[in-house]
């Protein structure tokens, strides 16, 4: 499979109720429904081929793959239920929650164009590697999720009633979504306590990036950028929002990348590239060792000083981006530990109309950090409790104002970097 960095993907989500961060790098859907019907084991050895070829764990989790291929294509299939019950059988064997079989209703929902309005209530999940249970990454801003007070690290537990216990990130899409106007009724846990939340569906138009020129609290001109997820349209919003802020001459920026939950590659090297001038972005490394760099430019926008904003609902591409960021000591990074997912795939469409998901690579950032389930530390450390969290991302959403504990810290932090800009003076310690 030829796999480009334009298809590679870096969303948290093993799938995403309604904002899917994939492309269909290598589409092949000319073969049709027909050729599966008559030969059902050729989209078996289809999937095994390409996990063979391009899986990043050259052991497949200790798992002699050529014997699963024997195994599998010794079977008699009578109907494409049982075949795509043994793929999903056949990739269980590698205990990766992201590299995984859609069939064609899945894979329509995966092709969902990042860029347009979509269907849902605004969350995207994950599986947890260990407990394998359904995770929230984020929710989206200004979706039904969001608004109800739905959290990053939520667990859902049940879906309009049903155990979601061993239920993959699939099922529970199918479960969710539905109709605009309808109802889904999700049950979760935070802590010790189980919540209802009923929420309504609704059609939700994207757009990632939202910006504003803020007071530093000294008479600073500040701005701030909040980037929500790094969709087709990412890049082009970031740098409209740079230029825009530039011309109303800021002093310096907070870049906001809270519950986002990751989305495009290139996205995310290309926002780098609007900050940092020089030096290595990231790296991704495959099975076989290879390590491909991406790098910065010389393209940066701005110089000014940067402060940045995580939390635990910053997953994948936002670790890119932060983890460039601090590594090459562009910004100061403040909140709390981000993910921890720093795993790449490949999304291919198989020859009847469904799809696979490949972990083809991990990434590294410019230091060589994994940052793998351990996720990145910030260099100034606020957490929040859940009540605090609850009250800045809910309903009454107080992200980036007065009340915003995360943010308040940001603005102190930078202005003591303006300060040290304008008395040309090499950044110091981060303020504790």
């Amino acid at each position: 499979m030829a796999i480009t960095k334009r298809g590679l993907i870096l969303g948290a989500t093993a799938a995403a109720v309604t904002a899917v961060t994939v492309t269909g790098a290598g589409l092949h859907l000319s073969q049709g429904q027909a050729f599966f019907q008559e030969s059902p084991k050729e989209l078996i050895d289809e999937v095994w081929q390409l996990i063979d070829r391009n899986y990043v764990d050259g052991t497949f989790n200790q798992v002699d793959w050529r014997a699963v291929r024997q195994e599998y294509l010794g079977r008699a299939y009578s109907n494409k239920e049982q075949a795509y019950d043994a793929i999903r059988e056949m990739l269980a064997k590698l205990d990766d929650p992201y590299t995984r079989f859609m069939d064609p209703q899945e894979f329509k929902n995966m092709q969902i164009d990042t860029s347009g309005e979509l269907t849902g209530v605004g969350i995207q999940l994950a599986q947890d590697e260990e407990t394998k249970e359904l995770i929230v990454v984020s929710p989206i801003e200004d979706t039904p999720a969001f608004q109800a007070g739905i959290l990053a690290r939520d667990v859902i537990i049940k879906i309009d009633g049903q155990s979601t216990q061993g239920m993959d990130s699939n099922a529970a899409v199918n479960l969710i979504r539905g109709p605009v106007g309808t109802d889904v009724n999700l049950t979760i846990r935070r802590g010790d306590e189980e919540i209802d939340y009923t929420l309504q569906r609704a059609r939700i138009e994207l757009h990632p990036v939202k910006y504003s020129v803020q007071s530093g609290g000294q008479g600073e001109k500040v701005g701030y950028i909040r980037l929500t997820q790094f969709s087709a349209n990412a890049a082009e919003e970031m740098q409209d929002a740079i230029e825009n802020l530039e011309s109303q001459q800021v002093e310096g920026y907070v870049l906001d990348l809270r519950v986002n939950p990751g989305g495009l590659l290139y996205a995310s090297v290309d926002i780098a590239r609007m900050w940092i001038d020089e030096g290595v972005i990231v790296s991704t490394v495959d099975r076989q060792g290879v390590s491909e760099q991406e790098t910065a430019n010389n393209t940066a926008l701005t110089d000014k000083p940067l402060v940045v904003l995580v939390d635990g609902g910053s997953a994948s591409a936002s670790e890119i981006l932060s983890g460039a960021l601090q590594d090459d000591r562009r910004g100061t990074l403040i909140g709390s530990k981000t993910f921890g997912k720093g795993l790449v795939q490949s999304v291919r469409g198989l020859g009847d109309g469904s799809g696979l998901a490949v972990t083809v690579a991990k990434y590294l950032t410019p230091n060589g950090t994994d940052i793998n389930r351990a996720g990145i530390q910030p260099d100034v450390i606020v957490d929040l409790t859940d009540e605090q969290r609850q009250e800045l991302f809910g309903a009454s959403n107080k992200i980036g104002t007065e009340g915003d504990l995360q943010y308040i810290k940001a603005l102190e932090v930078l202005n003591q970097r303006i300060a040290e800009a304008q008395r040309g003076t090499k950044a110091a310690a981060p303020v504790q």
